[in-house]
């Protein structure tokens, strides 16, 4: 299975659902770890990070 935004495991746009499914690991972890590693730095903000990727990761297809 490809990286998609998750539909089933979202909050703002499924990004790091989708990364947990991907990497088959717990929706709540990956979210911690994002805002973890967001907060601890300063040169690339988690933020802007999310963005793009909910601009470039696709959307999960319906039925899969």
């Amino acid at each position: 299975m490809g990286l998609y935004r998750s539909r089933d495991q979202k909050i703002i746009a499924g990004v790091c659902g989708g990364i947990a499914e991907w990497l088959d690991w717990s929706p709540t972890a990956v979210r911690v770890a994002y805002v973890v590693i967001s907060i601890a730095s300063v040169v690339f903000p988690g933020t802007l990070a999310y963005i793009i990727l909910w601009i470039v990761m696709p959307k999960e297809p319906r039925g899969v």
